[in-house]
């Protein structure tokens, strides 16, 4: 079980990391690195707060993930208006956002990836540093004067320290937010629960009641058919336990208590949760094709009435269920419901801190602008103009701010139904707010587009203790190598066994013949890698 105390850097670490974070240079020279040669188009002296803006016109290619909702358009005032404000033209290699990192891993790998590689989240740049494709982003923060200032102030040091491989550099440029923050939950028909006389559970056991619940009432329906392939519900439910799983799976779980990595699909909190969520499915209150249906099947059972729950985030509860679902079920109404406790507590990651961020092709060094384009990107993704640039537009055409700073969108132009029935779409029309350019950033950004009753559902997930961070155990190449080989088969075989476990098809009796398995594809030689070099990376300390 993970215990309650935050794991942090020891404090000489700490001290020297954050020294060497903020050690920036206004000349655009950088202490980390030799860049000299490399500052064509850069600016003399750009420093946190600058716009940006390139001494010549330059290009810099980025690899682009397509959302099918606001596909690409070469005529977006985005384009426009960024080449307008930095003197830089972006030229995009499109990718589909469905086929993204298996394409993402086929450019890099063959050598042909555009120079700027975003959509990355941590953890999947591992792939590419032992062929020396990617840079070693970390040696260049000193060019990157917003990005260095808010690790720093908004004390992001632990959660950047654990992004180092084993020669002690990073290699992706997170997403960074201000706060802690949980978006996806549940989201139930409030018009049933009232009907019921049922409120919003606090915890996974007053959850189950409220299935229960509705399956009494609905004893031909399934309460919960789920999208995502179940990978949202398995997350955030294992994450309550003090595990991970589904899309935020980890092979590696730290045990506090011992002071070592387990594999996560062997402790007894992982085995808890498989217990609970077998449970739900064998009493009839989650529907089985929740773990292979597509969303489209899901939602259409839920907003038909078939199902009564379903995973959400603020967008797709907006977007996707309520007004379909009001149109096809009159008088029906849905909601999220705070995220329940678990028996790790009432907690939330603190891993939201770090976002998807960005990838350089290692070939960018070459370029005699290097230096310019990582102002660029530091404007761009990480000041508050920049970012807010990337989510809202341009002031006076897609929005208008007030003297307190409070954003509203043009009567004209729509955003996660902030304008209704307005003609023009912030994304589709004008490219703002896409994922590939807008996420991270302060508090007030995030919530800027919030509704009231999304403001309310942050202020209770506020009030939730954060998990503490696990230490890192930054691997050699050769280490890599070998756990990754090992870790791909035991992964596969822990997420099928899960599953299995928690449809029915294979009974939980059969649990240590399950480990047993695990064993046999040499679960003891890879824990054995991940906790030697913990140690190494602790002794280093």
């Amino acid at each position: 079980m993970l215990s309650t105390p935050r794991k942090v850097l020891a404090a000489g670490a700490l001290v020297a990391l954050v020294a060497g974070l903020t050690s920036c240079s206004s000349s655009g020279e950088s202490d980390g690195a030799d860049v000299t040669g490399k500052d064509a188009g850069a600016m003399a002296d750009y420093k946190a707060g600058d716009q940006f803006k390139a001494t010549e016109a330059l290009d810099f290619s980025i690899l682009f993930s397509d959302h099918p909702n606001y596909p690409l358009k070469e005529d977006w005032l985005f384009w426009e208006e960024l080449t307008e404000r930095t003197n830089v033209t972006l030229e995009p290699t499109v990718v589909p956002m469905s086929d993204y990192e298996q394409k993402r891993s086929l450019i890099v790998g063959a050598g042909n990836a555009p120079m700027i590689i975003p959509k990355t989240y941590p953890g999947q740049e591992e792939a590419f540093v032992s062929s020396g494709a990617i840079l070693p982003v970390s040696k260049y923060l000193d060019l990157m004067p917003n990005l260095t200032e808010k690790i720093e102030k908004w004390g992001l040091e632990d959660n950047i320290e654990g992004l180092r491989q084993a020669d002690g550099e990073f290699y992706v440029l997170p997403g960074v937010h201000e706060e802690v923050w949980q978006d996806y939950t549940i989201a139930v028909r409030t018009d049933v629960m009232e009907e019921l006389g049922l409120e919003a559970p606090k915890d996974w056991d007053e959850f189950r009641e409220v299935l229960v619940a509705i399956k009494a009432a609905n004893p031909d329906s399934y309460p919960l058919s789920d999208r995502f392939k179940g990978d949202s519900l398995l997350n955030i439910v294992a994450m309550t336990y003090g595990v991970s799983a589904g899309w935020g799976w980890n092979a590696a779980s730290w045990n506090e208590d011992d002071e070592k990595f387990e594999f996560t699909g062997t402790t007894d909190e992982y085995r808890d949760f498989v217990e609970y969520m077998a449970g739900l499915v064998e009493d009839g209150l989650i529907d089985p094709e929740s773990f292979t249906q597509d969303d489209d099947s899901a939602n259409q059972k839920f907003v038909s009435g078939k199902s009564f729950a379903i995973s959400t985030n603020a967008q797709t509860l907006v977007n996707d269920y309520r007004q379909a679902l009001s149109d096809t079920v009159p008088g029906a109404t849905v909601s999220k419901i705070p995220l329940p406790a678990g028996p790790a507590g009432n907690v939330v990651a603190g891993t939201s801190l770090l976002e998807n961020g960005i990838m350089i092709n290692a070939d960018a060094l070459d370029s005699e602008n290097f230096t310019a384009m990582m102002q660029f990107i530091d404007w761009l993704w990480y000041s508050e103009e920049g970012m807010e640039f990337a989510k809202w537009g341009v002031e006076g055409t897609t929005f208008t701010k007030d003297a307190d700073g409070k954003r509203t969108l043009a009567a004209d132009v729509d955003y996660v139904s902030l304008n209704p029935g307005a003609p023009k779409h912030l994304q589709k029309d004008f490219g703002f707010g896409g994922g590939v350019f807008a996420y991270g950033g302060t508090t007030d950004l995030l919530q800027s587009t919030f509704s009231e009753e999304e403001l309310a559902f942050q202020e209770i997930m506020k009030e939730k203790d954060v998990l503490p961070l696990a230490p890192p155990y930054p691997l050699e190449e050769a280490e890599r190598e070998q756990a990754t080989l090992l870790e791909t088969p035991l992964s596969d075989t822990a997420k099928q066994a899960t599953l299995q476990f928690i449809l029915g098809q294979r009974d939980l009796s059969e649990w240590d013949s399950y480990v047993a398995e695990l064993e046999g594809k040499g679960v003891g030689t890879y824990l054995d890698l991940v906790n030697t070099a913990y140690d190494r990376y602790a002794d280093s300390k």
